[in-house]
């Protein structure tokens, strides 16, 4: 396979001028231009990312940093970024944080080595200071689900808190006071927030005499965020509180873990039990009964966050005019009133 080396070599040039060309850059002779197109031609080359930043020194690359690449909240958040990075020519470099400072530190550390042009970071784990640091260092760096003091115009977020009590607060309207709550055990601040707006919602309307004490005396129980947490969690909840005529869930796959629990024991979703997911994923729309959820617009965030870091890569003025996003309610037909 041939090389730039190749091109310049055949061209009779160097490779720095092999790459002006490639970069069409106004400063390379017409007939130059014409000499280096005919070798590429002629040895079949196609320039590549590494060639085209030889003068520009930009890569085309767009680093993703996220918790877990397979989680379906997460894979959707690539896919999307993807999608906007390929309309605009660049290609994703990607890194798993799972939730864990070293982690996430040695993922965001090694895009950097590789010199990629924009960041997208989804971390939890890391404090501010650090993270402000890193964006001191790379200009075209963007964070999602986050808001950072000092860097809101580089911060794409949701508001969980909000999410979190809309949830409730409909459970509550339909009859609902016996509400119980499916936490993820990761200590970050999704979690805290949920958790927050899910008490909250409950004291507003006078049902949070036992905010304090309420895990122990199990109504919040926790899990890993997938399926078989929600599934463990919602089996503590039936041993636990028997009275429960419905529950809020941290996210949609806890959701379908939580309403086979309740299938598998001969409760009904929702005669008896109605449930309320998070997120608004796939998923949400295929279970029986189809779920209703709080909609956590990843799409349009991953889609504004690489716009921001292409157009921060290019030294364009910053588009996060609003990068803040509110939660909305989907009803479908987990939950029933009582």
């Amino acid at each position: 396979m041939a090389t730039i080396k190749d091109v310049a070599k055949r061209a009779g040039v160097s490779v720095a001028t092999v790459s002006r060309v490639i970069n069409l850059s106004p400063q390379t002779r017409p007939d130059t231009v014409e000499s280096v197109k005919s070798a590429m031609k002629e040895l079949g080359y196609r320039p590549n990312a590494a060639a085209r930043t030889l003068v520009s020194k930009k890569s085309l690359a767009i680093g993703v940093v996220v918790a877990d690449v397979s989680d379906p909240f997460f894979g959707t958040l690539v896919k999307h970024v993807d999608t906007m990075a390929l309309q605009q020519g660049h290609h994703l470099l990607i890194g798993n944080g799972y939730h864990k400072k070293e982690r996430e530190k040695q993922a965001i550390e090694s895009l950097i080595q590789n010199q990629v042009g924009a960041f997208i970071i989804h971390s939890k784990a890391l404090d501010d200071d650090t993270l402000l640091a890193y964006a001191a260092e790379n200009e075209a760096m963007v964070f999602i689900n986050r808001l950072i003091p000092g860097l809101e115009d580089r911060c794409i977020h949701l508001d969980n808190y909000r999410g979190a009590y809309l949830a409730t607060e409909h459970l509550i309207q339909q009859g609902h006071k016996a509400i119980a709550c499916i936490s993820s055990n990761h200590d970050i601040e999704d979690s805290q927030q949920r958790r927050r707006g899910y008490l909250d919602a409950l004291k507003a309307h006078g049902l949070g005499q036992h905010d304090c004490s309420r895990e122990t005396l199990g109504w919040i129980a926790t899990g890993w965020p997938d399926e078989q947490g929600g599934e463990d969690a919602m089996l503590k909840l039936l041993k636990d509180s028997k009275q429960i005529t419905a529950v809020f869930c941290y996210n949609d796959v806890m959701a379908a873990g939580a309403i086979t629990a309740i299938t598998d024991n001969a409760y009904r979703v929702p005669e008896d039990i109605s449930v309320v997911g998070f997120d608004d994923s796939l998923i949400a729309r295929y279970l029986h009964p189809k779920l209703t959820t709080v909609r956590y617009p990843i799409e349009e965030m991953a889609a504004q966050a690489a716009e921001l870091a292409i157009s921060l890569s290019n030294n364009k003025q910053s588009l996060a005019t609003n990068g803040g996003y509110k939660p909305t309610l989907v009803r479908r037909q987990s939950v029933q009133r009582v």
